[in-house]
């Protein structure tokens, strides 16, 4: 399997291990987008929590140029960490919600 197919492959592995932890309030879904053919991937909830309305990404990432770019995690998870440790190089991680002059000053 070449590079691009096994991270996509690891994207869409951690994103489905997440999927299947439900929040603990309201009557929410968990749901998956993955779109495999432009490389975004996304977890968002959305429901009723009450009266109120519940539309948010949990957490968002894109390969672009053979890079993961963590564009948003809302988790408490650091999936970050979880990518390396099923063999992406730190170099191929881009936290894309931090600003480019401090992502230089994390290991990614």
């Amino acid at each position: 399997m070449d590079k691009l197919e096994q991270y996509r492959h690891y994207v869409r592995q951690i994103l489905t291990a997440y999927s299947r932890h439900k929040p603990a309030y309201g009557e929410i879904e968990v749901e998956t987008i993955f779109d495999k053919e432009r490389d975004h991937y996304q977890i968002v909830y959305l429901g009723w929590k009450q009266k109120r309305w519940i539309h948010t990404c949990a957490i968002h990432i894109d390969i672009k140029n053979e890079q993961i770019w963590i564009q948003w995690n809302g988790t408490e998870k650091d999936i970050a960490a979880e990518l390396v440790e099923m063999g992406v190089s730190k170099e191929d991680i881009v936290i894309g919600f931090h600003p480019p002059h401090l992502r230089r000053l994390s290991n990614f």
